[in-house]
């Protein structure tokens, strides 16, 4: 029979083994939990700080505190199938448009875009196949407050929260990151209207789109024939259809950007709309008319008509913001008109006023710091 010293001896032995599990199978729970977050940070792409491991992705997706994690198998390019299948038309057309922080501020650029779809003739319905691609973490978590479609892009090494400006490298890393990712769309088999946040939508464009072309790109400045290849294209908004010959055409342009340095991709488009590599891919390449599709560069004279209207030949956000704030007041005013006077006293449009290729000419960079920026770069 064992004394009461032996058997409190024993009860502390049994605690002691106890506290020891305990705290091993914490040991192991913890280990096991970071082992896990890691692979799904790998599976995600999350950024794991470089004190911490020797694995650096170069191009990574983030989801934001407020987002759930998705599952390990969610690899990004499935993610991006998700969100682009949930807002495709019935024949795969998505609307794509780009978003920094510069531009999600509240009462910025995305605010008043998406007013524009709201407020426009048969436009609203057109945001169910809206998909906004955030380009940093302040980006999507607006995306998420003010949209149903968010996906995230980010491109290591290079700040796209803040606003680009004209022609610096930053710019042009997002110019061309833009292109790349639109490539990849045209991949996936989906077809894309791309817009510039900064373009406001006002009729449903697609009746206006050329049925039998495959890259079709609004203007700077419109010559009156849309296969004439001297029509000054702006890249803020275009109409690609997936096929061989645009995918081909995305690859070109993209790699074109080595043959063309220090020019962003509208003026490389410049360059090799000439190619003979355009004819020999057969690639059905049409200009937009300003009449339906108008800008600050040459704005659409008659509202009873324009789908859309871009903020192009404007340098500085404020300067945008003002002048696109007029741009939705005309359009209020248009619609609030007897039908009667929309027709026999159509009235135009009082823009631009504080932005102008003038203002772009002023302060946009002399291309040989543009140069001497990349080079150091």
């Amino acid at each position: 029979m064992l004394s009461s010293c032996d058997c409190a001896t024993a009860a502390n032995s049994v605690l002691f083994l106890r506290r020891i599990g305990t705290v091993a199978l914490l040991f192991i729970l913890a280990s096991l939990s970071w082992f896990v977050l890691y692979k799904a940070g790998e599976t995600i792409g999350f950024k794991i700080p470089d004190s911490l491991t020797s694995h650096a992705p170069r191009v990574f997706f983030f989801i934001p505190p407020t987002a759930p994690f998705p599952p390990p198998s969610d690899t990004q390019e499935n993610k991006l199938e998700k969100v682009l299948k949930d807002a495709a038309m019935e024949d795969k057309t998505v609307i794509l448009t780009t978003l920094n922080e510069a531009w999600a501020a509240p009462s910025s650029v995305i605010d008043l875009f998406l007013e524009s779809f709201r407020i426009g003739n048969h436009t609203r319905e057109l945001l169910n196949h809206l998909v906004i691609i955030a380009l940093d973490e302040k980006a999507f978590s607006r995306c998420l407050v003010v949209h149903t479609h968010c996906y995230a892009l980010v491109s290591e090494g290079v700040d796209f929260s803040k606003e680009a400006y004209f022609m610096t490298h930053d710019y042009l890393k997002m110019m061309w990151t833009r292109i790349n990712f639109l490539k990849g769309v045209l991949e996936m088999g989906y077809n894309f209207v791309f817009t510039d946040a900064d373009v406001m939508w006002f009729r449903d464009p697609f009746p206006h789109f050329y049925k039998d072309a495959d890259f079709q790109i609004a203007c700077d400045h419109f010559l009156g024939n849309p296969e004439d290849v001297e029509n000054r294209p702006n890249g803020g908004f275009l109409f690609v259809r997936s096929n061989n010959r645009s995918i081909e055409f995305y690859k070109f342009w993209y790699t074109s950007r080595e043959t063309y340095p220090n020019l962003h991709d509208q003026d490389v488009l410049n360059n090799i709309k000439y190619d003979s590599f355009i004819i020999d891919i057969d690639l059905k390449m049409r200009f937009l008319d300003t009449t339906y599709f108008g800008g600050f560069c040459e704005p659409s004279k008659d509202l009873n008509v324009v789908c859309t209207m871009h903020a192009n030949c404007c340098f500085g956000l404020e300067s945008k913001l003002h002048d696109l704030r007029v741009v939705l007041q005309d359009w209020k005013n248009f619609l609030s008109l007897p039908p009667t006077l929309k027709i026999s006293l159509p009235p135009s449009w009082r823009v631009p006023q504080n932005c102008s290729l003038d203002s772009l000419h002023l302060y946009a960079p002399p291309l040989e710091n543009v140069i001497q920026e990349n080079i150091e770069q």
